[in-house]
C-alpha cells in the first residue's frame, strides 16, 4: 500500500462511495486509511489536510457505531483547527466531540471537550468562551458531578472579569457556592460567597453586596466562617467610610486565600469614593420613601 497520504485519502474516499460494482461502503477500511493519512499529514506539518483526514476518520468511526473513537478524532481535528486559528471550526469540532461523548454516556469528557474549546477562545472570542464554559458546567450539573465543575465556574468568572462584567462574574461565584453546598465543600462555598461580595464592592454596588451577604448568611456554614467575618468587616468599613479598614481587610490572610483574580481586585478596594457610594445609597432610600 502506498504511504502517500494524498493517495490514501483518494482511495478511502472511493471506498465510501457506492458504484455499480460497489453496493456497500467499506467504512472500516476507509477509516483506517483516513487515520493513517492524518498521521502522515501531521508528520509533514500539513495541518489543514490532517484536519480534513481526521474529520473523515471521525465520520468513519460514527458509521461503525464507535462514538468514543469518533469523538477522539474530532478533538484532534479541533486541536489542529486551533493551531490554524480557524476559530469557528474549533467550536464546531469540540461541540461535536462533546455530543459524541454524551452519546457514550460520558459526562466528564463531554464537559472537558467544551472546556478545551472555551480555553482556546478566551482571548479571541470571549463571549463564545463564556457560553462554552456555561454549557460545560451544565453537563456536569445534570450528571450530578457538581464538584468537577468548580474550575469551570472560576474560569468563566475570570473571563467575565477580563470583560469588566463584574456582576456576571459574581453570579458564577454564587453558582460555585451552590455547587459546593451540594458537595459539602464548605471551604470552597464560603470562599465563593466572599468572592462574589468583593466583586459587587469592586463594581461600586454596596447594596447588592449587602444583599448578597445577608442571603449567604442564611447558610449556617457561611455565617460561622472566617470569610463571613471578613465580608462583615468590609461592609461595615464601607458604611463607615473607613478606607484604612477596607484596605486592611483586603490584605488579610482570609482574602489572600481566595482566587488570584479576586485577590487582585480586592487589593484595589475601595475603587471609588466611599462617601459617594454612601450618598448614592441614601439617595436611593429617599426615593423609595417618596413612593
Amino acid at each position: 500500500m502506498s504511504s502517500d497520504p494524498d493517495k490514501m485519502m483518494s482511495k478511502a474516499d472511493k471506498m465510501t462511495k457506492l458504484t455499480l460494482t460497489r453496493w456497500s461502503a467499506d467504512w472500516r477500511g476507509a477509516t483506517e486509511l483516513y487515520e493513517q493519512a492524518a498521521n502522515g499529514f501531521r508528520a509533514s506539518n500539513k495541518y489543514e489536510k490532517a484536519k480534513v483526514a481526521l474529520e473523515k476518520a471521525s465520520k468513519g468511526q460514527e458509521m461503525q457505531a464507535s462514538p468514543w473513537d469518533a469523538a477522539k478524532h474530532m478533538e484532534s481535528a479541533a486541536a489542529l483547527a486551533q493551531k490554524l486559528s480557524i476559530w469557528n471550526e474549533v467550536v464546531d469540532f469540540y461541540r461535536k466531540a462533546s455530543e459524541l461523548y454524551v452519546e457514550c454516556g460520558r459526562a466528564q469528557p463531554a464537559s472537558d471537550a467544551l472546556g478545551k474549546a472555551a480555553r482556546a477562545l478566551e482571548d479571541v472570542k470571549p463571549d463564545d468562551a463564556i457560553q462554552l464554559y456555561t454549557d460545560a458546567c451544565e453537563i456536569l450539573e445534570e450528571d450530578g458531578r457538581d464538584q468537577m465543575a468548580f474550575d469551570l465556574y472560576r474560569a468563566c468568572a475570570n473571563v467575565y472579569i477580563k470583560l469588566e462584567k463584574f456582576t456576571d462574574a459574581a453570579t458564577f461565584f454564587l453558582r460555585l457556592g451552590v455547587a459546593a453546598d451540594k458537595c459539602d465543600a464548605t471551604n470552597s462555598q464560603c470562599k465563593a460567597y466572599l468572592s462574589a461580595i468583593i466583586l459587587y464592592l469592586y463594581a461600586h454596588d454596596l447594596q447588592q453586596a449587602e444583599k448578597c451577604y445577608n442571603d449567604c448568611s442564611q447558610i449556617d456554614a457561611f455565617l460561622k466562617s472566617d470569610q463571613s467575618r471578613s465580608a462583615s468587616r468590609l461592609l461595615t468599613a464601607y458604611n463607615e467610610g473607613d478606607i484604612e479598614e477596607i484596605k486592611k481587610v483586603a490584605s488579610s490572610s482570609t482574602v489572600s486565600n481566595l482566587d488570584h483574580m479576586i485577590i487582585k481586585l480586592a487589593r484595589k478596594l475601595p475603587t471609588g469614593d466611599v462617601t459617594a457610594i454612601q450618598m448614592n445609597t441614601n439617595d436611593d432610600l429617599d426615593e423609595d420613601d417618596l413612593t
